[in-house]
């Protein structure tokens, strides 16, 4: 069985969803956590494209082990050096570098021709590889390019020093029969192929990512570069999930195989999950909520007999457990603190204290508290990061035919503020007595509730995005109360705006010393 390579773009391509805005702090978080899965590229970002986003490039070099690090940059001399500052840092570092080689693009965008995109490609590898021996060569727009221009510019850069070329699909147009002829006409077109490894980079436009990918592969393709639960721009990219249980599956049929622990898949779902404020749906292959659930009765008479009969893998498989009852009230810190490093947390001092402290409360409005709900609390409270404002309580006075009156008390500067609203129902009217304390221009973009856990007393999770100074951000609160949920999710965006704003005064005022 041969070898086939995982290059995870989460932190690049996925960071690019609408509305996705990660901290340092919890781009390190998912980079260790894709480190742990095993994954052997991560592509921490784009360095030149923004100060904060060289900082996180430069953070996840300095801090996470084992896998590839890689810095995206255009063929430009400025993208590639300041690349290279972000990633010399990285115990194995990879700069990626890219131009478009479509007829569309060269035309209309680059306004260049073949010729000179041919050697500007060029001159772009050969500075990669001034300050690294792996160096990574996309073409963007691979798929709508003249075969036999790309299999020149391919050879190209090939003999300048490039290590691996990269061949998406930048606007998901391919049919996964014509990818794999794409791919397999490079593969006869391109003399010097042989001293490359063939990525392949497939977006989801049409819902055909991942069979685009394992097409390629098919055909050739030894690196694919996939996203977890599969986001990214427009209607995203291929699934890291999705493509490396088919090929563990499907292995008798593919011969192929990935460095990939498929028990941490679960887990890594959940992170990017709740980090990026983007819900899983019920349905989505491999990690949603109905993966390995049946309702028919003639399924479920079957899976009861022998599993095999209605399920090609076992959940344990990808790290999903029973929810059983661990931990409750009466549980002390050291055995808190010992079960969640079962679930693959290390966390200490205060973080461990806010931790304990809103299980405590968990404790007292919930009956049962599952891994489910332990693992939506900690990485709620983890990653909330630096707090402006700080909730305090809610009191709702609220009905069918009546106006909703909400109290809200936050925490301001150690002082506890309150203010009250009125408004049609209750999370409006909390929304506006938040407004009222914050006093901040901020518009209400979206709105999502989720339960965590199945029952009456559930954990409730609301997911909220807010546009602050014309940017997205998204917030997170959890709670058994869904209107305290909603009122924890909007301050959490508001402080998420807040501290990205002084983030970047910061960095700005650095760069102007």
């Amino acid at each position: 069985m041969e070898k086939v390579f995982i290059f995870d773009t989460t932190l690049r391509d996925g960071e690019q969803s609408p509305g996705v805005s990660l901290n340092v702090k919890e781009k390190i978080a998912i980079a260790k956590q894709l480190a742990k899965l095993g994954v052997d590229c991560i592509e921490a970002g784009f360095p030149i494209s923004s100060p904060g986003d060289f900082e996180a490039v430069k953070a996840v070099a300095e801090s996470v082990e084992g896998p590839i690090i890689a810095g995206l940059a255009r063929t430009r001399e400025a993208d590639i050096k300041r690349a290279w500052e972000a990633l010399k840092y990285a115990q194995r570092p990879r700069i990626h570098t890219f131009i478009a080689t479509s007829d569309i693009h060269m035309k209309y965008k680059l306004k260049k021709t073949p010729e000179e995109v041919l050697k500007e490609a060029v001159r772009a590898v050969q500075l990669a590889k001034s300050f690294t021996c792996d160096v990574e060569f996309s073409a963007e727009d691979a798929f709508r390019s003249d075969v036999s221009f790309l299999c020149e510019l391919l050879e190209a850069v090939i003999a300048a020093g490039a290590t691996t070329v990269n061949i998406p699909d930048t606007v998901g147009y391919a049919t996964p029969w014509e990818f794999g002829e794409f791919i397999k006409s490079i593969k006869e077109g391109v003399p010097n192929i042989d001293q490359a490894i063939i990525s392949v980079h497939c977006h989801n436009d049409l819902g055909l990512a991942v069979a685009n990918s394992l097409a390629a592969v098919e055909n050739g393709a030894r690196q694919i570069e996939v996203t977890v639960n599969g986001i990214g721009e427009r209607a995203g990219n291929a699934s890291l999930e999705e493509l490396v249980m088919a090929l563990y599956t499907r292995g008798d049929y593919f011969h192929k195989y990935t460095n990939i622990n498929t028990v941490e898949i679960y887990r890594t779902s959940k992170l990017v999950s709740n980090l990026t404020g983007m819900v899983i749906q019920p349905n989505k292959a491999v990690v949603g909520k109905n993966a390995f659930v049946h309702e028919s009765g003639i399924h479920q008479d079957g899976v009861l007999k022998e599993r095999r009969t209605y399920e090609i893998m076992n959940p344990a498989m990808i790290g999903i457990k029973g929810n059983n009852l661990y931990l409750g009230k009466h549980s002390g810190r050291h055995a808190f603190k010992m079960h969640l490093k079962n679930l693959g947390y290390e966390i200490d001092g205060e973080a461990l204290d806010e931790a304990f402290d809103r299980f405590k409360e968990l404790c007292d409005s919930k009956k049962e508290v599952t891994d489910e709900d332990l693992i939506a609390l900690v990485d709620t409270e983890t990653f909330k990061g630096p707090e402006v404002y700080q909730f305090s309580y809610i009191q709702i006075s609220s009905g069918t035919k009546i106006s909703s009156t909400a109290t809200v008390g936050v925490i301001v500067d150690g002082q506890l503020k309150e203010k009250a609203a009125v408004a049609k129902g209750p999370v409006e009217a909390s929304y506006k007595a938040i407004n009222s304390i914050v006093k901040e221009d901020l518009i209400l973009k979206d709105y999502v509730i989720n339960s965590v856990t199945a029952g009456k007393d559930a954990l409730g999770e609301v997911m909220v995005q807010i546009i602050y100074d014309g940017q997205i951000f998204t917030g997170r609160g959890i709670s058994v109360d869904i209107i305290e949920a909603s009122a924890r999710a909007y301050l959490n965006a508001i402080n998420r705006a807040l501290n990205m704003r002084k983030r970047e005064e910061t960095i700005k005022k650095a760069e102007g010393m």
